[in-house]
């Protein structure tokens, strides 16, 4: 449905779009709180997925204008299949948001620490409470991995599974009825997760249309076996004054020891940006453009504690 007017007695108000989300996880996962944050101006409905290829596939096949993908946390690094699930889809990122993320050992109201015998998570949640974690694995406690943090919670809720404990958010747990016996578990905490805003097949024309006025771009590419090719890459963009905030290889399949090289570049001029890849395609093999978009703030840039 398009963004519309309508008329009170009092006032024009305008009406929030309303938008499809596709999300890994369900209801009360980090996925849904920040696709919640980053799509604040329109009115969503989220459509849960198990599954990081799941979600690609949905939004492969139209049934859903959007999908929000973390890639990257602060704290245990780069979620690396999805790089491959992005490339393979063809589907442009249009844009990104950083979400602090805050993990809680959540469980059935009335238990205490002590009473826990097993902890239920998604594995980049348990490896991000590392600490904690390998704290209660030494006093007996089993650590399962699942499939999502807000599914852990909802099972031990509606299963009534008294000693098993889930590292989830304090949404999760206000959603699911559960206790939080301990917040804030998280190793660190400054503990960050990137999320990228995928367009699905119905809307990636549409996006990319867009004259949103965007400052940062991810390409991908490979470079021939010559030495300094990647240095070569990287005093081109230098030159071009283009700012390089990460850069992430994977191997080829089928292709052993070639890698692809997935890059995120920051410009102030996106004529400069584009003269950039021009310059550097000659020296790479199939460089692509996998969105371009207006970055979102860092915490380094809001000063988020």
């Amino acid at each position: 449905m398009k963004a519309g007017l309508f008329f009170c007695t009092t006032e024009m108000t305008q009406e929030k779009k309303k938008i499809s989300v596709a999300i890994q996880g369900i209801r009360g996962s980090f996925h849904e709180i920040a696709a919640v944050e980053y799509f604040r101006d329109s009115e969503i409905s989220a459509v849960p997925c198990e599954t990081f290829s799941d979600l690609f596939t949905l939004l492969s096949d139209g049934r859903a204008d959007y999908g929000i993908v973390a890639f990257e946390n602060s704290v245990a690094g780069s979620i690396l299949p999805n790089y491959e699930l992005l490339r393979r889809s063809g589907l442009p990122v249009t844009g990104e948001i950083c979400l602090r993320v805050r993990q809680n050992l959540v469980a059935l109201p009335g238990q205490q620490l002590s009473d826990i015998r097993e902890i239920h998570s998604h594995p980049m949640a348990i490896q991000q409470c590392s600490s904690f974690v390998n704290e209660m694995r030494q006093r007996g406690v089993k650590v399962v991995e699942a499939v999502d943090t807000a599914l852990s919670a909802r099972i031990i809720s509606e299963e009534h599974h008294y000693g098993s404990g889930a590292i989830a958010s304090s949404s999760a747990a206000g959603i699911y009825s559960l206790a939080i016996l301990r917040e804030e578990i998280e190793d660190d905490s400054l503990n960050f997760t990137r999320f990228l805003i995928i367009s699905g097949s119905s809307t990636a024309a549409e996006e990319r249309a867009k004259p949103a006025g965007p400052d940062k771009a991810m390409v991908c590419f490979s470079l021939p076996h010559k030495v300094g090719s990647l240095s070569q890459v990287l005093s081109v963009l230098t030159y071009y004054q283009i700012s390089l905030t990460k850069i992430q290889s994977l191997p080829i399949v089928g292709r052993p020891w070639e890698y692809m090289f997935h890059i995120d570049l920051i410009y102030s001029d996106y004529t400069r940006y584009r003269m950039a890849l021009d310059a550097i395609r000659p020296l790479t093999e199939g460089l692509e453009t996998v969105g371009e978009f207006r970055h979102g703030l860092m915490p380094y840039e809001t000063g988020t504690n």
